[in-house]
C-alpha cells in the first residue's frame, strides 16, 4: 500500500510518500517540505498566530492533494509548537478536516523514538559502537543516546532554533552578548546529557533535520537542495565553525544571500548552527553525519512494520 507521513513542526512541514510492502523497505515516491514558521512566537507565550496556522493548513491542503494523487493513507504527527501552544485546537480542528483524521501531537520521548528510528534505518553502520543522534527542531531539540543498537537515554530539551532567536536576538547582526547567551542556555540544558565517555570505539554524532541539513548543504555551497549529496554527508566542526563565523557576522540581509541556505531560514539559522556546535563539543566528536530523513521517515518504517504484520486499518 502506499502511506504518507507529515511531519508538522514548529518551523516546518514536512511530507513523505512511499510505497510498503511486507517485508521489503519504504520506496519513496514523494516528498515536499514547506517552511511554515506554525510556532512563530514560541519564545514567548507559545500561542500559535493566525499567519502560521494559515501557511500550515495551506501546506496541509497541498500535501493531502499530493497524497490523494498516490492513493497513499495519511498519518500526521505534530511535535513542540502543539505540545507547548495553549490555542492548539485553533489549528488541530481545522487540519483534522483536511487531513480526514486527527494529528498525533506526540511527547518528546516519542519523538525522539521516531529519530532515532529513521538514524537507525538509514545508517544501520553507526549502531555498533556509542552513538548519539540529535533532532534539531524549531521549538525543540531531541537527543538519543545509544550503544550497541540499545538506546541508554532520550531526552527532549526545550532548545531550537526559532525558541532561542526569539529570546535572545534583537539586533542585526547578533550582537556577542546575544550569542553569548544563547550558547549559555544550552550549555546549561546540557548538562544533565549523560555523553559517551572517551573509549577504544569513536564516538558517532548524526545530525538530523533542516538546520543540519542546512549547513551541510551551506558547505558543499549547493545552488539547488541535493538529498544524494546532503544525506549522510559528513560535516566536519572546522567546516562547521565557518559556518557560524560568517553567519555571527552577516545582517539579515546578507543570510538571505547565502548559497545552500533557504532564505526563510536566514533569521533562525545562527541560533540553530549554535546548537549543533555545542552538542558536537559536548560529545567530543571532530566530525557529525547529516541525515535529511527526519521524525517522517521513523514514522513510515513504524506503519512498514505494521504493513508487515498486516496490522494497519
Amino acid at each position: 500500500m502506499n502511506l504518507a507521513t507529515i511531519d508538522i513542526g514548529t518551523n516546518t512541514t514536512l511530507l513523505l510518500v512511499a510505497r510498503v510492502a511486507p517485508g521489503g523497505a519504504p520506496q519513496l515516491l514523494d516528498e515536499r517540505a514547506e517552511i511554515t514558521r506554525l510556532g512563530r512566537g514560541i519564545g514567548a507565550g507559545g500561542a500559535l498566530g493566525s499567519e502560521g496556522i494559515a501557511r500550515t493548513l495551506a501546506a496541509l491542503r497541498e500535501f493531502v492533494a499530493i497524497a490523494r494523487r498516490h492513493e497513499a493513507k495519511i498519518a500526521a504527527i505534530g511535535t513542540e509548537a502543539l505540545r507547548r501552544a495553549p490555542n492548539a485546537e485553533a489549528f488541530l480542528d481545522p487540519a483534522a478536516e483536511i487531513l480526514g483524521a486527527p494529528i498525533e501531537v506526540i511527547d518528546g520521548a516519542r519523538e525522539a523514538a521516531l529519530t532515532f528510528q529513521a538514524v537507525a534505518t538509514a545508517f544501520p553502520a553507526t549502531l555498533g559502537g556509542p552513538l548519539v543522534v540529535v533532532d534539531i527542531g524549531g521549538g525543540s531539540t531531541e537527543i538519543v543516546i545509544a550503544a550497541g543498537g540499545e538506546v541508554k537515554f532520550n531526552v527532549s530539551l526545550p532548545l531550537g532554533s526559532v525558541r532561542l532567536t526569539e529570546r535572545f536576538i534583537r539586533h542585526d547582526p547578533p550582537r556577542l552578548e546575544e550569542i553569548a547567551a544563547i550558547t549559555g542556555a544550552v550549555d546549561a540544558a546540557l548538562g544533565g546529557v549523560p555523553f559517551p565517555a572517551p573509549g577504544p570505539a569513536p564516538v558517532t554524532l548524526v545530525g538530523v533535520a533542516g538546520t543540519v541539513t542546512s549547513l551541510a548543504a551551506m558547505a558543499e555551497a549547493l545552488v539547488s537542495y541535493d538529498s544524494a549529496r546532503v544525506h549522510g554527508y559528513r560535516l566536519s566542526q572546522a567546516a562547521l565553525g565557518e559556518q557560524i563565523a560568517r553567519l555571527r557576522v552577516g545582517t539579515q540581509a546578507a543570510r538571505e544571500r547565502i548559497v545552500g541556505l533557504d532564505p526563510r531560514r536566514a533569521d533562525v539559522i545562527l541560533a540553530g548552527a549554535l546548537i549543533l556546535q555545542r552538542i558536537a563539543d559536548a560529545a567530543g566528536v571532530a566530525e557529525l553525519q547529516v541525515s535529511d530523513r527526519g521524525i517522517r521517515w521513523g514514522l513510515m518504517h513504524e506503519l512498514a512494520q505494521k504493513v508487515a504484520g498486516r496490522d494497519v486499518a
